[in-house]
């Protein structure tokens, strides 16, 4: 349970920095992006990665929303 707590935190950490990269894209878009990358990791057992591939996955759908 640790493992997802501090994996909740770093995607916070993702929504946020990703808030701030793309000012132009409602704070509500970003966060709905980041839980649509994010759940396309549920239930696999190896989690290391998991916030750093929903950033880069986030990163890339919110580069096409910005203007």
């Amino acid at each position: 349970m640790a493992q997802h707590s501090a994996e909740d935190v770093l995607i916070k950490q993702v929504v946020d920095r990703l808030s701030a990269t793309f000012p132009q894209v409602p704070s509500d878009t970003v966060t709905s992006v980041v839980a649509q990358q994010h759940s396309r990791f549920e239930g696999r057992p190896l989690r290391d990665f998991v916030p750093l591939f929903v950033e880069r996955g986030s990163r890339s759908e919110l580069a096409k929303l910005a203007p």
